[in-house]
């Protein structure tokens, strides 16, 4: 018999507040800068991809090789200028269903996760006022490999101290739907992730999510 659900983990762009726009803009303009093409179909390749894969991508269109060093500096750049746009996020930014929901998990018992690849996961939160809404937080601080691979949400169960096959993950990328089954977790899509052939659940907002915990 499959155990209940005691935690949720979820991912954080796309998810709790979009900031798809943020990242465009500021991949498009370190693309800009460098002479390499970039567009929105781009872009959409590097939903749920951590942010030295995502400069791999965008350098698949480049007309000269970048050194590693170069790629640093890239990266560094792009992070710079995402964070400023970031300067801009407030609470009227998380998408709908996120306050309702968290308090309801809260009000049965189970437990909160973040799992997201992103390194800004929680100045994101913080500018977002949600940050003690969550138990724990996973990012892209604490792990070493991002999705699809698993290593995020196998961390975010271990220090809920969940076993995964009690855990739920919310996705909007088909990347992070795959990191939860590789988990053993229950995948549940949002958005483009909806999709996905893997995900056991498909919402089209966070309002639906309680009663799949029923």
């Amino acid at each position: 018999m499959k155990p209940a659900i005691v935690a949720v983990i979820f991912d954080l762009d796309g998810v709790i507040v979009s900031t798809d726009d943020k990242h465009y803009e500021a991949w498009l303009s370190i693309s800009r800068e460098e002479g390499i093409p970039f567009d929105r179909t781009i872009n959409d390749r590097l939903r749920g991809v951590s942010r030295m894969e995502s400069l791999g991508i965008i350098l698949e269109q480049a007309e000269r090789p970048y050194t590693e060093q170069e790629r640093e500096a890239l990266a560094d750049r792009k992070n710079s200028c995402y964070q400023e746009l970031l300067a801009g996020i407030t609470e009227a930014d998380l998408l709908p269903g996120v306050r309702d929901t968290l308090a309801e998990l809260k009000r049965r018992g189970i437990r909160a996760a973040i799992g997201s690849s992103s390194k800004n996961a929680r100045l994101i939160l913080s500018r977002l006022g949600i940050t003690g809404d969550f138990d724990i937080i996973v990012d892209g601080n604490d792990i070493m490999r991002s999705k699809p691979d698993p290593e995020v949400f196998v961390t975010a169960a271990a220090r809920l101290g969940a076993a995964p096959a009690a855990c739920l993950v919310v996705e909007d990328a088909e990347a992070g739907i795959a990191a939860a089954v590789a988990a053993h977790m229950t995948p549940v899509a949002i958005g483009p992730a909806c999709g996905s052939p893997l995900a056991q659940f498909q919402i089209q907002s966070l309002h639906e999510l309680p009663a799949l915990l029923e």
